[in-house]
C-alpha cells in the first residue's frame, strides 16, 4: 500500500475502500472483512450511508490492529445546524463505529451551517477524537472561501474525479492551499462505459490490467486518494492491485483528454438537488 502524508503529517492509504450504496449490513460487514482481507486499511462510510455499524462490526471483527486501519465518516446536512448537533453526530458515529476515534471526519455536503459545523469539527479534532477533519464536495469558490475563514485547515476535499471529470481547476486549488484531493466515483459510476471504455482498454492491455485499474491508477499518480466500491471479492481484489505498473506520461495525457468538463452523475448547483439534500433525512 502506498500513503499520501496530510497537512497535519497524518499518513493516508491512497487507495482505499468505499461503502456508498450498500445499505444491507450483512452485505456491507462481509464486503468490509473481504476488503480488509484483500489488504485494504482505509475504508470510507458516512452517516448518510446508514452503514456506520456494519463498519464497526467488520472492524472489530477483521484481526487487524485499530491503529493500522484508517477509517473516514461524513457529518450529515441535518447535523449541521449548530455547534452542539454536529458534537451530538461526531459521537454517534463513533459509537455506531465502536471507535473511540475516527481518523477523518469529513462535513459531506456545504449546505447548511457548514462553517459552525466545522468549528466544532476543530474541536473534536485538538481534543484528539479526530486525527484529521475535511470536507467533500467543495467546489473550489467554497474551499477558498472556508480555507480563508477556518483556524484548521481541512485536510482532505473528497469530491467526484475519474477520467471523465478530470477537475484539474479543483485540484490546483487544493495544492494551493494544502488539501490531498480524494476521489469519491472513481469509476465514474459506471457510467461512459468506463469497464470497457477503448482507450482504457487499450492502455490496460500494454500493462496487463483492466480498464478500472487503469482509470485508478490514472487518479493515483494525480495524487489523488481513490475509494472504489465493490461488493464481489474478486473485483475487490482486483481494484486493490494499482500499484505495480506505471502509466506513461503520454498514457496519462491519453486518459486526461477524456475530459468532459462536467459531471453527469450530480450537479450540485442545481436547486432541486439542494433541496432534495436537505429533505434527505438520516434519523428522526
Amino acid at each position: 500500500m502506498e500513503y499520501v502524508a496530510l497537512n497535519n503529517g497524518v499518513k493516508m492509504p491512497i487507495l482505499g475502500f468505499g461503502v456508498f450504496q450498500v445499505p444491507d449490513p450483512a452485505v456491507c460487514e462481509k464486503a468490509v472483512l473481504d476488503a480488509i482481507a484483500a489488504g485494504y486499511r482505509l475504508i470510507d462510510t458516512a452517516a448518510a450511508y446508514m452503514n456506520e455499524e456494519a463498519v464497526g462490526n467488520a472492524i472489530k471483527k477483521c484481526g487487524v490492529p485499530r491503529e493500522e486501519l484508517f477509517i473516514t465518516t461524513k457529518l450529515w446536512v441535518q447535523d449541521m445546524t449548530s455547534y452542539d448537533s454536529t458534537k451530538k453526530a461526531i459521537e454517534t458515529s463513533m459509537n455506531k463505529l465502536g471507535v473511540d476515534y475516527i481518523d477523518l471526519y469529513l462535513i459531506h455536503q456545504p449546505m447548511n451551517d457548514y462553517i459552525g459545523a466545522y468549528r466544532a469539527m476543530e474541536d473534536a479534532y485538538k481534543a484528539g477524537k479526530l486525527r484529521a477533519i475535511g470536507v467533500c464536495n467543495f467546489y473550489p469558490h467554497v474551499l477558498c472561501d472556508i480555507c480563508e475563514t477556518v483556524d484548521v485547515i481541512p485536510a482532505v476535499n473528497q469530491v467526484e474525479l475519474h477520467p471523465f471529470f478530470a477537475q484539474a481547476a479543483a485540484l490546483e486549488t487544493m495544492r494551493e492551499y494544502g488539501v490531498t484531493p480524494e476521489a469519491w466515483g472513481p469509476f465514474a459510476e459506471g457510467n461512459y462505459g468506463i469497464f470497457t471504455h477503448p482507450v482504457l482498454t487499450e492502455i490496460g492491455t500494454k500493462y496487463g490490467k483492466s480498464a478500472a485499474q487503469v482509470a485508478l491508477r490514472w487518479n493515483i499518480q494525480r495524487g489523488v486518494v481513490v475509494i472504489p466500491k465493490s461488493v464481489h471479492k474478486e473485483r475487490i481484489e482486483e481494484n486493490i492491485n494499482a500499484f505495480d505498473f506505471m502509466l506513461s506520461d503520454e498514457d496519462m495525457a491519453k486518459i486526461s483528454a477524456l475530459d468532459m468538463g462536467k459531471s453527469e452523475i450530480v450537479n450540485h448547483f442545481d436547486p432541486a438537488f439542494v433541496k432534495m439534500i436537505h429533505g434527505w433525512k438520516i434519523h428522526d
